[in-house]
């Protein structure tokens, strides 16, 4: 695929994806003492290779690839998460594990902006023939 058909790649739907996750480890956090809250989250690995197994597939080399972000709508991408420990107020979020997985999905989340941004600044100084 051509840089000018899809200059960001995957990337774009990975920081999308990446905010996704965020505001779902963020609710977990924000509700460590809520009784019978469960807690939720998004396998990134699994969803993004769902999000590129099901782009459409084109029958000539110059028609341009339209990627399902199906997957990256609604709630069937959040699934509940099993708790190491069980709490007696049923309540299943571990504040330890979400500090954790919070912090990774940030880190993560600037290194893709970071890329994207150095991709983009890479298109821009190829239009201008710098």
């Amino acid at each position: 695929m051509s840089i000018l058909q899809n200059p960001l790649g995957i990337h774009g739907t990975a920081l999308k994806l990446r905010e996704q996750r965020t505001s779902v480890i963020a609710s977990n956090i924000a509700n460590v003492d809520t009784p019978n809250y469960k807690a939720r989250d998004i396998d990134f690995s699994s969803v993004m290779a769902t999000t590129q197994s099901n782009s459409m597939r084109t029958s000539h080399a110059r028609h341009i690839g339209v990627t399902n972000y199906q997957a990256l709508q609604g709630d069937s991408m959040v699934k509940y998460r099993l708790p190491n420990s069980a709490s007696l107020d049923g309540n299943t979020v571990e504040i330890n594990t979400e500090n954790s997985l919070f912090t990774e999905n940030s880190l993560r989340y600037q290194a893709t902006n970071t890329f994207l941004n150095s991709k983009i600044k890479g298109v821009m100084s190829a239009l201008r023939g710098e």
